[in-house]
């Protein structure tokens, strides 16, 4: 049977070996059967979250002029601002409005990968317009990095691995991504009715794992059982919403599923939606040959029969959504592959900075339509109906 609610754990059972078996096994069934979970007692004191909030929902109420000065496609780390609308998904407008920041590094070398243009520094609100805002932001992204880690050590123990299996995928100065994301009400957006527009249209996150802090009380989370049903994931105080990304699952050969959700904006009359989520970083130079093997001989048999059983018994999984981390693609690394999809969500930054690999992309999606086109069958108009029942 697919899951119909998202499971919530307490991170601080994982810390008394009394509860820490319990844990794990929660874990274990979080990871193999819904890839998505709440989080509680992580370690992070009710005041900071509190002031994480007030901040991010502040930086949007600083003048318009002030944004455009850290705009996104100002630089080619895609870090900063996007305007409302500014980023696509699924081949459709996101309605929303956020600024990107990082774990930051100094400006690569000329003779660097394309892709380490992603590690740069942050463009920052002035303090004058936003004070303690970077203060605040960089002791958060640097409290949550750490979590991130021992949270993947307790993934490893979960599904049998040393609790040190992943750290070869971690960089010593390692980058993290977080956003702070507005998605405004239906009738700011000139949405008529009940009709709730895409907030961020469907996707699986890529690397390791995402923590979200959810910052209203909005709904319009909704993660995708194995049936198709979109199954909300409400806002719980004093929680992280935490998703299980493609490039989890990948290192573990599916035994962790990454599960495709979206976000709706908020009905009309409801208010802004806010959120703020912070992405665990991997090594971008790591290539998917060896994302792809590393688990063969490594996650225990048992482990991954119990995965294929799971599956069996739900009948299969939707893989509706591009799985972009595999070997064989565009990209070799995940520095390229991120990079691309980066050009991809924002073609505006692509185009001033990375055009070559914004027409790429832009033929492969023509191609893709063609492909698709070809391939649909004839489908004839449906009889008209004369009766109601």
């Amino acid at each position: 049977m697919s899951f119909t609610s998202i499971p919530i754990l307490d991170l601080a059972t994982a810390q008394d070996p009394a509860t820490k078996p319990q844990f794990l096994k929660e874990l274990r069934h979080a990871l193999m059967e819904v890839g998505f979970l709440y989080l509680k007692n992580v370690g992070i004191s009710d005041e900071l979250f509190q002031k994480i909030i007030e901040l991010g929902k502040g930086f949007f109420d600083i003048p318009e002029e002030e944004k455009l000065k850290i705009e996104m496609k100002n630089a080619p780390s895609f870090l900063g601002y996007s305007r409302l609308s500014a980023e696509i998904t699924a081949g459709e407008i996101d309605h929303r409005e956020q600024i990107d920041l990082s774990t930051e590094h100094p400006i690569p070398g000329p003779d660097a990968p394309l892709y380490r243009n992603l590690l740069a520094p942050n463009q920052w609100p002035s303090e004058g317009s936003l004070p303690e805002f970077r203060k605040v932001y960089t002791d958060y992204m640097e409290r949550m990095g750490k979590i991130s880690i021992q949270f993947t050590s307790l993934i490893a123990e979960a599904i049998e691995l040393p609790s040190d299996a992943f750290n070869k995928y971690f960089d010593q100065d390692q980058q993290h991504k977080l956003k702070i994301v507005k998605y405004p009400d239906a009738k700011e957006l000139g949405i008529e009715g009940n009709v709730q527009g895409q907030g961020v249209g469907p996707h699986k996150d890529s690397m390791l794992t995402s923590y979200l802090l959810q910052a209203t009380s909005h709904k319009g989370l909704q993660v995708q059982n194995v049936r198709g049903e979109w199954i909300d994931c409400e806002p719980i105080a004093g929680t992280l919403v935490v998703a299980i990304g493609q490039g989890l699952e990948a290192l573990t050969q599916g035994v962790c599923v990454s599960t495709t959700h979206r976000v709706l904006s908020p009905a009309a009359g409801s208010g802004a939606r806010f959120s703020i989520p912070f992405f665990q970083g991997v090594r971008m130079s790591a290539e998917f040959e060896d994302l792809e093997k590393v688990g063969v001989g490594l996650v225990p048999e048992e482990v991954r029969e119990q995965r294929r059983k799971i599956v069996e018994r739900n009948g299969g999984r939707i893989d509706d959504v591009e799985f972009t981390f595999r070997a064989g693609g565009a990209s070799k690394t995940l520095g390229e592959a991120t990079l691309r999809n980066r050009v991809k969500s924002h073609p505006d930054v692509g185009e001033r900075w990375y055009p070559d690999i914004l027409a790429s992309i832009r033929e492969e999606q023509a191609k893709a339509k063609q492909q698709k086109e070809a391939a649909a069958p004839v489908v004839e108009a449906p009889p008209k109906a004369v009766e109601a029942h």
